[in-house]
């Protein structure tokens, strides 16, 4: 039997005769779907629009039949021939006019312009953007080119920005080296020798250098996501007179035109919170720019490592940093809830103190006489505080007073072998670099022949840098690796993720002194088993795929993740699922999502509040061992939903918008485009769902 292959025949293409023929010779087609109707109320404005920019399309025509018709007989473009008409009766034009067409002689062909109206060449929307300029400098209002066009006016709007571009903006839009967002980001831009410097680099194909505008406007504006607005909402802004100016393009947060406003705001209600403070004998700085100047004896004190200090006291500290996070959790529930300042300003009183008491403990008891107060996102303010230094003691203080004091941990000082002392006398600094950069080159061919060797050298390297935090500089280390551990700014550890690998870590440092040994010394006697498991260990803690931003994706990083999650076969569920820290910083229509992806909507959660439908999602989540696919390296795809477990199973709606909240429509919003939509070759067209 044979396999029967099915032949695919091209579609034939059809070279379309276009010309220019007399308005006098045109008339419309018995067969124009709507031939006969009378004029509508916009044929004299859509005849405005072609006195001032032009004929943009062509209109689709046959050949006359007989007496009785005329020459040519439009099959498409009714209107536009009316239009026409009229501004031959004004005297605006005479019967001699030449108009575009297309002349249709086939019957098939004739029967597909009569039923698809938008048979013509569809029109590029850098020829949209021309025409709409043409149309303002003749002085037609928005309005009535919206209403002419059959657009929104706030796309006539954004299509009137774009007209101001230079042209060299329109010539490379037309031509693929510039797309449509940018050519609305370059319409930000107020300089325009810039604006055209930059079309010009584009249009000469050097690229279009996005970072250079959005670095340009990043300096230069304050949006609602400044740090500054977690504390001052859009209401108490705009009372103090603040101005607010909301994207034309519906792209970028709402600008802030006055930030000294913002500061001001800001500053008022923070200073209430540090009169608290002030009342306890705290000096307190509040700024809401770089950081005050401060006397010299002051020392800043910030997250203690693990061996830094005693057990016992690191315990403690542990646990009021733990009391620390709590507090800031809480704050950042009440700032969730808008309209009740006293109850967020109690909040961060109690963190404030929860951070103060959490630095005392791990400065060995010291008290904390001065704070600085800064804007922060996600708590609305940040806390730094200072203690003052420790004086050096006098040779002839009293062994009493000594003891009197709480001694702090002495620093551990790893032992050393003895190396031999190199040869200098009668060596010259030339002579003595090249001997080292051989010998340097002879250990490298050593190490590079004994794997375990080197196994025991990258490991006990990474133990110093990441764990011991000691010869981290080239010059006091033989191996020139650094690796940075993974802590960003402002984050948190999760204990059942990297806080168990950091417990291990604390564990092995402890093993580590205890011992007495170097630090390649004790690695290279630990088992093998061991010592495979501290190297897995340092290398997971210094893992960094995290993205700061949306626009700063890291998609080599991504790529290396992925390939480990396969190897190790990563699944976090295994150790954690969604709690209320993590589902906290998601929006509610986000949250009834991840229910619907766990097979347990229901409509009470249209009902709940943020802080009670947090819960509900953590509950469930721990229920049904589910995480949402973005938390994945393995590359699941975001559609992929699992099976609904039996104590998730809830019937319920389908509709996972919540508050009357529409879900976003990608589509429509990755580009910005409202009412229009961009082929892939670049033309313009009324987009359906808008329509």
């Amino acid at each position: 039997m044979t396999d029967i292959v099915p032949v695919t025949t091209p579609a034939a293409v059809v070279e379309r005769d276009a010309r220019h023929v007399r308005l006098g010779d045109i008339g419309v087609a018995r067969e124009n779907l709507r031939y006969g109707e009378p004029p509508d109320d916009d044929i004299p404005t859509l005849a405005a629009t072609l006195r001032a920019a032009g004929q943009l399309q062509p209109l689709t025509v046959r050949p006359g039949r007989g007496r009785k018709e005329d020459a040519f007989m439009a099959l498409d473009g009714r209107r536009r021939l009316l239009a026409l008409t009229l501004l031959v009766e004004s005297g605006e034009i005479d019967a001699d006019y030449p108009v575009q067409v297309f002349v249709e002689t086939d019957p098939a062909r004739q029967a597909a312009a009569v039923l698809l109206t938008n048979t013509a060449v569809p029109v590029h929307i850098a020829d949209i953007i021309a025409a709409i300029g043409r149309m303002l400098k003749s002085r037609l209002t928005i309005p009535v080119i919206a209403r002419a066009l059959g657009y929104a006016e706030i796309e006539i709007k954004r299509l009137a920005a774009l007209a101001g571009l230079p042209p060299a903006a329109l010539d490379a839009l037309k031509t693929g080296r510039m797309n449509l967002k940018q050519a609305r980001l370059l319409a930000r831009l107020p300089d325009k020798a810039e604006q055209a410097e930059l079309a010009e680099a584009a249009l000469d194909g050097h690229g279009f250098q996005d970072w250079r505008i959005i670095e340009r406007l990043d300096d230069t504006r304050v949006t609602i996501r400044d740090r500054r607005c977690a504390l001052v909402d859009p209401d108490a802004y705009g009372a103090a007179g603040g101005r607010t100016e909301t994207d034309l393009f519906g792209e970028l947060p709402p600008v802030l035109l006055d930030p000294d406003i913002l500061t001001d705001v800001w500053m008022r209600r923070v200073r209430g919170l540090a009169a608290v403070f002030e009342a306890e004998g705290i000096a307190v700085h509040v700024t809401a720019g770089p950081e005050p100047e401060l006397p010299e004896d002051l020392e800043a004190l910030g997250y203690v490592y693990g061996g830094a200090l005693p057990a016992e006291e690191m315990a403690r500290y542990r646990a009021q940093r733990e009391v620390c996070n709590e507090r800031a959790e809480a704050v950042r529930d009440k700032l969730a809830e808008p309209g009740r300042p006293d109850v967020v300003d109690l909040a961060i009183v109690d963190m404030i103190h929860a951070r103060i008491a959490a630095d005392q403990t791990g400065c060995g008891g010291r008290a904390v006489t001065t704070m600085v107060l800064w804007p922060a996102g996600g708590t609305g303010v940040d806390v730094r505080c200072y203690t003052p230094e420790e004086p050096e003691a006098d040779e002839d203080e009293t062994e009493d007073d000594a003891s009197s004091r709480v001694p702090a941990p002495p620093a551990y000082v790893a032992p050393e072998v003895e190396a031999p002392e190199p040869e200098t006398e009668g060596v010259n600094h030339v002579l003595h670099g090249v001997r080292t950069e051989v010998a340097t080159r002879g250990l490298i061919r050593a190490l590079a022949d004994d794997p375990g060797a080197a196994l025991t050298a990258l490991t006990a390297r990474l133990f110093a840098v990441l764990v011991l935090r000691t010869r981290t500089a080239r010059s006091d280390s033989a191996l020139a690796i650094l690796a940075t551990g993974f802590n960003p700014a402002g984050g948190r550890v999760i204990e059942p993720l990297d806080g168990e690998v950091r417990r291990r870590l604390d564990d092995r440092r402890a093993a580590f002194q205890a011992s007495g040994e170097t630090v390649i010394g004790w690695i290279h006697v630990l088992p093998h088993g061991e010592k495979m498991s501290l190297l897995a260990e340092l290398t997971a803690i210094s893992l960094d795929v995290r993205e700061e931003r949306t626009t700063l994706i890291r998609r080599s990083a991504r790529a290396e993740a992925t390939e480990l999650a396969a190897l190790c076969g990563a699944e976090i569920t295994l150790h954690w699922t969604p709690d209320a820290p993590f589902l906290q910083a998601h929006p509610k229509g986000l949250l009834a999502g991840m229910l619907g992806a766990m097979g347990s909507d229901d409509p009470r959660a249209a009902t709940l509040k943020k802080t009670e439908l947090v819960d509900w999602v953590a509950e469930q989540a721990a229920a049904c061992a589910w995480a949402p696919a973005s938390l994945s390296w393995r590359g699941e795809p975001e559609s992929e939903v699992p099976e609904a477990c039996d104590s998730c199973a809830v019937s319920g709606a389908d509709d996972p918008t919540v508050d009357g909240d529409e879900a976003p429509n990608p589509t429509r919003d990755a580009d910005g485009a409202g009412a229009f939509v961009v082929t892939p070759a670049g033309e313009a067209a009324l987009d359906p769902a808008a329509a």
